[in-house]
């Protein structure tokens, strides 16, 4: 799923901060972070928006949001950005795993009558 990958290379750059040497922690930061904005790109680019109405236009305004959250991280070296699109994509994982989940499991049928109540 994109959602584990984005967020994997998300916590790899959060640990180019706490690196020594400033050229491997840039490295890190940097290549990571762009990874990440590279599947912001196809979660966008993905999108149909004539069809996925409001719920796929809310969506666009969040990969874009954190497009730009994560390129100020990384113009600034600031983990701030990094931390926040990483619970702002958890979220989103949670959300579709959960809705895919709930699609083939026997929860989402319909409730039915006990057979007590059921009316003749």
């Amino acid at each position: 799923m994109l959602y584990e990958g984005a967020i994997r290379f998300l916590e790899r750059a959060l640990t180019g901060f706490d690196m020594d040497d400033p050229a491997e922690a840039n490295t890190a930061i940097n290549n990571n972070i762009l990874r990440t904005q590279d599947i912001l790109g196809e979660l966008n680019a993905s999108l149909n928006l004539q069809a996925g109405g409001e719920l796929a236009q809310h969506l666009r305004q969040v990969y874009l949001y954190l497009d730009w959250r994560l390129t100020e991280s990384n113009v600034r070296k600031e983990a701030g950005g990094v931390r926040e699109a990483i619970n702002k994509l958890t979220v989103l994982r949670d959300a579709w795993a959960s809705m895919l989940a709930g699609a083939t499991s026997p929860a989402a049928e319909p409730p039915r009558e006990p057979a007590d109540m059921a009316v003749a």
